[in-house]
């Protein structure tokens, strides 16, 4: 049977401004100099974790929004999701923003999938200027898919440490900005599928998800007529320490040497040996986070010119992981190209 999938033709989107807001916990990982907020006791001046969370998602928007001198009836679209029931912290720390709102569930990779569908409103005319916004919250995530903080459960080698963080991005159609506006181009989309492979272990997200990465990878590759090589970076978000490995395995078993490109926004936000986060970072927020305010600023100054960026998602919920449910996973795949390299 002929595949329906096809690569998003999203040219004419660009990025002009991103923000993030980090936990105390990342702030002192090695890329703590790089995120426009924190707050060391991870409250951001709230009384609940989900609250916490909320309002990180409203900061992170706020900054983004501010930082282009803009204002919220600026912003056309609003794309919005986290990892709790309902995705309530985005629901709850959006509301004072009157902007049409989409809420968006796709775990890890919300971040990905809410840049895709704001490049895809934007290119497309639907939209002058739309907004993805994601966040995750070490706490609450703990509270809902595992056991409360205050439990001191042991964590497996494979577990990964959900990120304290927000990320918000503006995606504007290059003809209504000028250039030294943008961050970067958003050049082609790729939407994954669901993937499942019969891992029920919710404390080995990695293994569930790089299935789905692979998958995703490999047909983008079939598709564009691209290979590895045509990249700076290939960056996952995120599978961690033990998805990457996992992943590697796969794309060698189909004849593709990705080694020397791959890098995950999961073990970039942590230093895995000092800060105990066993196989890396997770969460929504994770990859947002990293890709505001690490890799986007290396697109716009140059240092990179092609990258992959693609958001990696185990799309469990309590009540599936309770019923003993293998974890299915998705993989949303974006290429950016710095302002330089622009349109090749």
């Amino acid at each position: 049977m002929e595949s329906n999938r096809r690569i998003i033709d999203t040219k004419g989107a660009v990025i002009i401004s991103s923000s993030s807001v980090v936990g105390g916990k990342e702030f002192e990982g090695p890329l703590g100099g790089c995120f426009d907020f924190h707050d060391p006791s991870d409250r951001f001046g709230q009384k609940t974790f989900e609250k916490s969370e909320g309002e990180m998602q409203r900061l992170s928007l706020a900054s983004a929004i501010g930082k282009i001198g803009a204002r919220p009836e600026d912003i056309d679209a609003l794309f919005a999701g986290d990892l709790l029931n309902q995705c309530v912290s985005s629901a709850y720390g959006l509301l004072e923003y009157d902007i049409p709102y989409f809420g968006l569930y796709g775990a890890c990779s919300t971040a990905a999938e809410g840049l895709m569908l704001a490049s895809v409103f934007v290119s497309r005319g639907i939209a002058r200027r739309a907004a993805a916004v994601t966040s995750s919250h070490n706490a609450a995530a703990e509270r809902q898919y595992r056991n409360p903080l205050e439990y001191g459960g042991q964590r497996t080698p494979t577990a990964q440490w959900t990120v304290t963080g927000a990320g918000a991005f503006v995606v504007a159609n290059e003809k209504e900005v000028t250039p030294d506006t943008v961050l970067a181009s958003v050049v082609e989309a790729f939407p994954g599928i669901v993937v499942e492979k019969g891992i029920t272990d919710a404390a080995n997200m990695g293994a569930a998800m790089a299935p789905a990465a692979a998958d995703t990878l490999l047909n983008f590759f079939a598709a564009s007529g691209s290979s590895p090589d045509d990249y700076d970076m290939i960056i996952s978000g995120d599978l961690g320490k033990e998805g990457m490995s996992i992943l590697g395995e796969i794309l060698s078993a189909s004849g593709i040497d990705a080694s020397e490109k791959l890098a995950d926004c999961g073990t970039m936000i942590y230093d895995l040996e000092a800060q105990d986060v066993h196989s890396g970072g997770s969460g929504c927020g994770c990859s947002a986070v990293v890709l505001a305010s690490h890799i986007l600023p290396q697109l716009r100054r140059g240092e990179l010119s092609d990258i992959l960026i693609y958001g990696t998602g185990a799309m469990m919920s309590p009540s599936s992981l309770k019923q003993g449910l293998a974890i299915p996973a998705v993989a949303h795949l974006l290429h950016l190209r710095s302002p330089e390299a622009k349109y090749k």
